[in-house]
């Protein structure tokens, strides 16, 4: 569901018309893709079509790529498939060849932007000062922590050692006892989100793992020194079985469970609580979850429900002063507030303090020891809301109209400040402390740009696009100050849409390489995600996806209809399920596009919720559907299902990505929609795919590895619109 990618676009069209702006650029003519995104003379990757059917409620589905789904899989060790992705990666390595000028100024660019030897903004717990840097030239993060006392700062873990020999790397979490005597942290280092758990004798320095592969990223230490709260995950499925503790000494046999969950389509967590007084045990789909709590001071003790999922709605608790807050969505789709006493927690006796209502979506709490604070979203705006224990609510106030503002992480329960994350299109991330007492809003850090950036030269605005059914859909965009509203601009549009996760207005490093050869970056803030409150994501799921879709290509067509650009100028750009919207964007309006860019795409729909053996396939019917099951479902994704619906016609060139070890989406689906658009498409433009042989979900690891993914992805776009330097 995370993407990477934002693509730029160039200034090599040249308008046809003089019309005042917002009029629609009917003068401007039809682009044509440029012999940059041609196909090579070199003969592209052919994937021998093999007979396969299945019958589903009386209805026969062919797919001749079926054999792409190495039948031993997770591993994968079918000469065939190997052979074909190789070829195909040979394929891409040689249109990018001579490329590789471009790529390499994209990349410098990029690197010219980051800061190299960056450093976070410290915290306080437990009597020392912690914070990370990136030292030069190293790719992953060295965790310092410092003795408020005495002063002395060390390294707590190294990331760049722990990475030595890896390929690929990523730190899932770390946990520090509360005495200081352990540290416990997982990592992966193959892509498959399987971590390994080890702990670390801070007295001796010794190194020893507690668990094996198996295990979720994130890890707890609880206030009695030694013992250890972690996620063990299914060794066949990806799947969290079980949550168990560990005592630190004592042999993993002897682990205790405290939760276990047998239905695959609900998905285990764990957190504590601000008070640090309770664990939280979390059993969750998408729109029910379950919630027990455990007295940290005795995990032994039987769990304490607070909501079941037999009740069938949502709630994201936390604790504080003797009471558990809850936002929960029983009452209203964007959720109430209430709290109920800790030794009575029946929902009978739960007392409401907010009201749901149709603007305000509330949406994350933390509770203090002398106040509560809200994270809001308002007609699609994002606001913080501080609520003291014995006064009046209010609302923090931000220096921009449009912005991306959250709680930070805050680990002191009673800490005199908040700590918030914010930026917008325009504005870096930034860090802020609001301090209580005077409510005045500290900057504590502003992401600093080396090569230099003033955002006085660029304009950020919102629009509301009308959506084919009346719906209004935001659209956030960002482009350098002075351009012209004639249609002439090319333009990056992106969207994700599902899981009702929302595309905040964020600011790009990498997107300036945009900006400054004269696109217009969008965003398309359809429906299934949360954006405008949860009613926004209901509306864009199951029997009604079609509508995230139609929301993206409506946003286009409004865009050309203001004048921003023009058709067949347009590039697009998603990964995971945004992968699925552009490739549902590409087959249900090929011509609209300049060219189109799916990330580790979600495209083989119908053929994935039909194979309940794939690990995470049942939890994805809250999302999708259930076609084995039920007919209808099998109909309304067959119908919109991008692997699906690719015809014979022409089609604008297209960079497909994936990752052999990807847990998420599988990497038969680029492997197979790349291959079944080859078959299929009539025209000669450009259709290369980049597999990862050695990573995930997530591509590259390391900054400096992902920033060469992002050059050689802007460096399609930009030659889609005949930007070669």
């Amino acid at each position: 569901m995370k993407c990477r990618i934002a693509v730029v676009l160039a200034t090599w069209l040249v308008a046809a018309c003089t019309k005042a702006p917002n009029t629609p650029p009917t003068q401007v003519p039809q682009p044509v893709i440029t012999s940059f995104l041609q196909q090579l003379n070199t003969p592209a990757p052919e994937a021998k079509p093999i007979p396969y059917s299945a019958e589903y409620h009386g209805k026969r589905i062919d797919d001749p790529y079926h054999w792409l789904k190495d039948q031993s899989y997770p591993t994968v060790d079918d000469k065939d498939v190997l052979d074909y992705l190789h070829a195909e990666n040979d394929y891409f390595n040689k249109w990018l060849a001579p490329h590789k000028k471009l790529v390499d100024t994209l990349f410098n660019e990029f690197k010219g932007r980051m800061v190299e030897t960056d450093t976070s903004v410290p915290y306080e717990k437990d009597g020392y000062e912690f914070r990370w840097e990136f030292r030069k030239g190293d790719e992953y993060r060295t965790w310092l922590w410092r003795n408020l006392e005495s002063g002395q700062e060390e390294v707590l873990l190294s990331e760049p050692e722990l990475a030595k020999g890896h390929d690929y790397f990523v730190m899932g979490d770390w946990t520090l006892s509360s005495d200081h005597s352990f540290l416990a942290y997982t990592i992966d280092t193959s892509g498959d989100e399987r971590y390994q758990l080890y702990v670390k004798d801070m007295r001796s320095g010794e190194v020893m793992m507690t668990a094996h592969d198996n295990i979720r990223d994130d890890v707890l230490f609880l206030k009695d020194t030694h013992t250890l709260v972690y996620g063990q995950l299914d060794p066949e499925r990806w799947f969290t079985r079980s949550i168990n503790v560990h005592s630190v000494g004592r042999d993993i046999s002897e682990d205790r469970t405290l939760f276990t969950e047998h239905d695959d389509s609900f998905f285990l967590g764990f957190s504590q609580t601000s008070s640090e007084e309770f664990l939280l045990l979390t059993s969750e789909q998408r729109e029910n979850n379950e919630v027990l709590a455990v007295p940290v001071a005795d995990v032994k003790r039987p769990p304490l429900m607070l909501k079941s999922r037999q009740q069938g709605f949502y709630a994201d608790v936390d604790h504080g002063n003797g009471d558990f807050y809850i936002i929960a969505n029983d009452t209203h789709v964007n959720g109430r507030l209430a709290k109920v006493k800790d030794n009575t927690p029946d929902y009978a006796s739960w007392q409401t303090l907010i009201e749901g209502a149709d603007a305000l979506y509330l949406r994350r709490l933390q509770v203090f020891a002398d106040r509560m604070v809200l994270q809001e979203r308002n007609n699609g705006i994002d606001q913080i809301r501080v609520m003291p224990n014995g006064g009046n609510d209010y609302y923090i106030a931000f220096p921009e109209p449009v912005y991306r503002a959250s709680i930070s992480y805050n680990p002191s329960f009673t800490q005199q400040h908040i700590r918030l994350s914010y930026e917008s299109m325009i504005t870096p991330d930034t860090i802020y402390d609001f301090e209580i007492d005077s409510r005045e809003l500290i900057t504590r850090k502003v992401k600093r740009i080396p090569s230099g950036y003033d955002s006085t030269d660029y304009v950020t605005e919102r629009l509301m696009a009308p959506a084919r059914d009346g719906a209004a859909v935001p659209i956030s965009l960002v482009y350098k100050k002075g351009i012209k509203k004639d249609g002439s601009q090319p333009l990056l549009l992106y969207g994700y849409g599902a899981y009702g996760i929302a595309m905040s207005p964020t600011f790009s490093g990498t997107r300036l390489s945009l900006l400054e050869r004269g696109f217009v970056f969008a965003i398309a803030h359809v429906r299934g995600g949360d954006d405008m409150g949860y009613q926004w994501y209901l509306d864009g799921k199951l029997e009604k996806r079609q509508n995230t879709f139609n929301d993206f290509i409506d946003v286009a067509r409004h865009l050309i209809d203001e004048g921003y650009t023009a058709k067949g100028n347009i590039s697009i750009v998603g990964g995971s399920a945004g992968g699925e919207l552009v490739g549902a964007a590409v087959v249900q309006e090929p011509q609209l596009w300049r060219s189109a860019t799916l990330a580790v795409p979600f495209v083989d729909v119908l053929n994935t919720m039909l194979d309940a053996s794939l690990p995470l396939t049942p939890p994805e019917w809250q999302e999708w559907g259930n076609p084995i099951e039920s007919e209808t479902y099998f109909e309304v994704i067959k119908a919109y299902s991008p692997y699906d619906n690719i015809e014979k016609t022409s089609y604008p060139p297209m960079l497909v990505t994936g990752g052999l070890n990807d847990p998420r989406v599988t990497y038969w689906e680029p492997a197979k929609w790349t291959a079944k658009m080859r078959a299929n498409k009539t025209d000669q433009n450009l259709l290369v795919m980049r597999m990862n042989m050695g990573a995930g979900h997530f591509a590259n690891s390391g900054r400096y590895g992902s920033l060469k993914d992002d050059a050689e992805e802007y460096a399609f776009v930009l030659l889609a619109h005949g930007i070669s330097e």
